[in-house]
This record gives structure tokens, sequence and C-alpha cells, in this order.
């Protein structure tokens, strides 16, 4: 058989099926932020809000109110103003928030920084937490510790945030005095803060100024637990389950049988395989973090992303709401590609079946 033959049954290069896949993932991430665009921006204009009127206010004279009206370009035909709205997208330009008054994409890049920051913390307390408590959950499946983690899970879904935000500033901070108030700082601190990577925490640690530092952590500690929650409770569920389906197969048992200790073949053999669907879990509850930030921002006056959705919400200003959605939704499909790519690229059974 030709050299020819066998490169043909082999079928095609690894790199050229890789690549593929690649632009499959980048065309289905266009689509999917191209009917989120649209989704958005219909949802927007059949919204009972007067966009005028949240930008001029009730007190506005007719002529006033005309000329903003057609400023917005509100007179225009609908596919007009929406392919008008995809042509601002496509050079990164969010509009203007009518709160603020400053372009859309701005004022995102000033207030994410600090639900990153948040959101970031409390999913590395969920991670370092949930992954054990899930895997020991697993291992000692109906004992008191299965049941205390699961009672934990339970009560963190049923238990309202912004109720936990409000007793946990009654008892830590109005009482015991442990923390620091809402806000990310207290106000001495304020002006000898200088930013550079928009991560107070890091900031406050570069500066050398070890008060500065623990004022900040001690701001960010009680939201970031409570959102770190959360989190945890969904991570232990999750790493639980897919723990228990692993300790079932006939390798756990065939390594048992063996002498190979349960330690062993739950840690070192059991938790490597369940590696690639608890690293979806841990991505997605990140994004989960990143947009669920809203009423915890709200209770400890977080200046974040959350609150800024929040005060657009209330002020009607859709050009900011519709940015912020925008945004929500790319981290999303964005993170669910990373992890389809990492799912295909470290399970062996993903590449044989693309083989």
């Amino acid at each position: 058989m030709s050299q020819q033959t066998l490169t043909e049954a082999a079928g095609p290069a690894p790199w050229l099926s890789g690549l593929k896949r690649v632009l499959k993932g980048i065309f289905s991430l266009f689509c999917t932020l191209l009917g989120l665009a649209a989704l958005t921006f219909f949802i927007g204009r059949l919204l009972p809000i007067d966009p005028v009127v949240a930008a001029i206010g009730d007190n506005a004279s007719q002529e006033a109110y005309n000329q903003m009206f057609h400023q917005l370009g509100l007179d225009q035909p609908l596919w007009r103003q929406f392919s008008d709205y995809l042509w601002q997208l496509a050079h990164l330009h969010l509009g203007i928030a009518l709160t603020t008054s400053q372009p859309v994409a701005h004022d995102i890049a000033r207030v994410f920084p600090a639900t990153l920051e948040l959101a970031t913390v409390a999913a590395i307390m969920g991670v370092g937490l949930g992954i054990p408590a899930g895997v020991l959950s697993a291992m000692y499946r109906n004992s008191w510790f299965d049941n205390l983690i699961r009672f934990v899970g339970l009560l963190s879904y049923s238990t309202p945030h912004f109720w936990l935000g409000l007793m946990g500033l009654l008892v830590f901070y109005a009482t015991l005095g442990w923390i620091g108030g809402p806000g990310r700082i207290d106000f001495i601190y304020q002006f000898d803060l200088r930013p550079v990577t928009g991560f107070w925490l890091i900031d406050s640690a570069l500066s050398g100024n070890m008060a500065m530092f623990k004022n900040v952590f001690s701001h960010l500690i009680l939201p970031a637990s409570i959102l770190g929650l959360s989190s945890l409770a969904w991570i232990s569920r999750m790493v639980r389950s897919f723990m228990l389906e692993q300790l079932s197969q006939e390798y756990i048992i065939t390594a048992r049988v063996k002498g190979l200790s349960w330690a062993r073949c739950v840690w070192g053999h059991a938790l490597r395989n369940i590696a690639v669907p608890t690293l979806t879990v841990v991505a997605l509850s990140w994004a989960w973090l990143l947009e669920g930030a809203v009423l915890t921002e709200t209770v400890f006056a977080w200046p974040g992303f959350g609150r800024y959705l929040t005060n657009a919400l209330l002020a009607g200003d859709m050009n900011a709401v519709m940015g912020c959605t925008l945004l929500t939704g790319t981290i999303f499909v964005a993170l669910n590609l990373i992890c389809d790519l990492l799912y295909r690229l470290f399970d062996p059974r993903t590449q044989l079946e693309n083989a």
C-alpha cells in the first residue's frame, strides 16, 4: 500500500481537524453574539421606557424632546436603528450612558475590575473548599459529613443573598466590628490608593501600606464569602455527583481488589478522571458570580458592574443595560467555548470520536 493511500486512510491531519474546530467555535460565538445583540436591542425597544425622557427629563419642552428624539435616531425605521447599532458594536462603541454622559465602554472598564476582584476571590473560596468537600462527601456517602455538606448547600440555595449580606453587616460590622463596612475602602485611605491593576487588594499590597491592605481586605472578605458560599454549594454538589459516578466504575473495583488504598483510588485516580468536567463547572461558576453579584453589590455599596447595571435599569438607561447584557453574554459564551476546547483537548474519548 502506497504512502498516499495510508495518509488518506488515516484521515485529515490533526492540526487541520483542530483548526476546523476552532473556526467552528468562532463562528458559533459570532452567531450567538449576533443573536444576543438582536435580542437585547429589540427587547430594549419594546420596554415601556422612553429613552428621550430618560435623557432630558419630564420637564423638557417639545422642541427639546423632538431634537433629542432625532439625535438618538429614533425617527429612523427599526431595521435602520438595528443596523446602526451593529455598526457601532463592530467599532466597539456601545453608545453613551445617559446616567453618566460617558461612553458605556468607558463606564464598564471603570467598574468591571471591582466586580472581577470580588468574583475572583469568591471563586477561589468556592473552589478551594467546594472540591475537597465534594470529594469527601462522595468518599463517605450518607455519613454525617455528607449530610452536613448537603445541608449547607440547601441552605445556601434557599437563603437570599441580600438577607445574608444585611445580617453579616449587622453582626460582623455593626456589632462585633471585625470587618469593614460598605464600599471597597475607608474614606481615610481612598486618596492614598493609586490604582494600577484595578484590583485594590493587589494595588494596596503593591503600595507597601499594610494598614491600607488590611482595610481593603476587611471590606472584601464578607461580600466575597457570601458569594463564595453559593459557589461552594454548587461546586461541591457537582463534584460529589461526578465522584459517585467514577467510584462505581469497574477500574475502581479492580484497583481495590489489587490492594490499592481507598484514598489512593479516590484522590489519585477518580479525581483525575473528573478534572475536565470539574473545570467546566468552575469556569461557569466564576461567570455566574460575575453576573450574579448585583444584589450583593447593592447591599454592600460595592462600586462594581452589578451596581452600575442596577442604577442603569432604575434610570431607564438602555444603552448601559444593553452594553452590560452583551458583556455578560460574551463572558458566558467565551467561557463555554474555552471549556469545550479544553474538554476536547484533554479527554481522550472525544479525540477518538473525532478521529
